[in-house]
């Protein structure tokens, strides 16, 4: 089965419909389907009417709470300027969605067992990075919201694809749909194949104008919003 992994989508709905296409047997998201961007009620019902499973990403968790998204400091004051954006955008319909999102999926798929959640096992705040060392995960595990009992561990929320292994354990992130961090403005996700456990990651042109021209003529900091699309970072 080809599951195609999708996270921090921010509102950012050509990215979302274009990965979409990517042909897939089933879809998971990990998270963050609002703030940063023009369309958090787009991405919304699309990821519904899709039946997509939705992990509550941290911002998902502010924007439905009205609480700190504890997001890193560089992009923190978009994050907070565009949630009273996104509160006048969503409808009640769309915030008790967000609010009853789970924090955690467990799959077991042609004997691969999965443990998805947004950031880390321990925490919806927490970043599991490229350089986060093996002791700070194993630290997480050990103290999971749910015992891992998993050869998967997948996450979002750095907003950087990896792929990487820790003993017995794969860690998957298939980097950001809406608001890549890596240099590379592309939406960004994964396809994992449950057959032989192999991580395709996939980087897909979208039409970020339609993009950026929504921002500009709708959403505070739009300067600043369409720079970060543009650069990927």
């Amino acid at each position: 089965m080809r599951i195609l992994l999708i996270a921090d989508i921010h509102a950012n709905y050509e990215a979302l419909d274009t990965v979409l296409e990517i042909p897939h047997d089933r879809v998971i998201c990990l998270g963050d389907i609002v703030d940063y961007g023009p369309d958090p009620d787009k991405c919304i019902d699309l990821l519904r009417m899709k039946e997509i499973p939705v992990i509550r990403g941290n911002h998902d968790n502010a924007v439905a709470f009205k609480v700190d998204c504890q997001c890193g400091y560089k992009y923190k004051h978009l994050s907070i300027a565009t949630r009273e954006y996104t509160w006048e955008i969503l409808d009640r319909s769309g915030m008790e969605y967000l609010q009853n999102l789970p924090l955690l999926i467990r799959e077991e798929i042609d004997g691969k067992r999965l443990y998805l959640t947004h950031a880390s096992p321990r925490s919806m705040f927490e970043y599991i990075k490229p350089e986060t060392t093996d002791e700070e995960i194993q630290n997480m595990i050990n103290e999971a919201m749910e015992p891992l009992e998993a050869e998967f561990l997948v996450v979002g929320h750095s907003h950087i694809p990896m792929n990487r292994k820790l003993g017995n354990l794969k860690i998957i992130n298939p980097g950001s749909v809406g608001q890549p961090r890596d240099g590379d403005p592309r939406a960004s996700c994964a396809i994992f194949d449950t057959e032989n456990g192999k991580v395709e990651h996939l980087r897909l042109d979208y039409d970020i104008e339609s993009v950026c021209t929504k921002i500009k003529e709708r959403m505070p900091h739009p300067d600043e919003l369409i720079a970060i699309l543009r650069r990927g970072y």
